[in-house]
């Protein structure tokens, strides 16, 4: 019965897609990426998985650096408590042994610290 239910339901949808198309131009999606943006897919279901693995290393490589800066926050503020200052440059957070290394920014980007601010981001290089 449900195998039975389950077939009718796949050539129900089947047959409900293959209507006749529309004469006028479809409405946009309003979570359609903008063509020529870096999120945009090319839209042919051929090169799905080439879009989607794309998508998901640039989301990997954004969650790195956002776990990156977090930790480094973190870090830089333990130094100001303990020393009251920021430190000169991050070696000083290695120094301290707040941190074991200075992580690696992502590739083609760099880490850009402010000693005055304590902020540190990661920008384009």
């Amino acid at each position: 019965m449900k195998t039975a239910f389950n077939f009718l339901l796949v050539v129900s949808l089947l047959l409900a897609g293959c209507g006749e198309k529309e004469t006028g131009q479809p409405a946009r999606s309003t979570n359609a990426p903008v063509k020529g943006s870096p999120n945009a897919g090319s839209g042919n279901p051929m090169t799905a998985p080439v879009d989607y693995l794309n998508s998901l290393g640039q989301g990997q490589q954004k969650a790195l650096k956002t776990v990156d800066v977090a930790s480094l926050n973190q870090a830089i503020q333990m130094f100001n408590v303990q020393e009251g200052r920021y430190p000169k440059d991050l070696n000083e957070l290695v120094d301290s042994k707040l941190i074991t290394k200075i992580p690696a920014a992502p590739y083609g980007m760099k880490l850009n610290y402010d000693p005055n601010s304590g902020k540190i981001s990661v920008v384009d290089q």
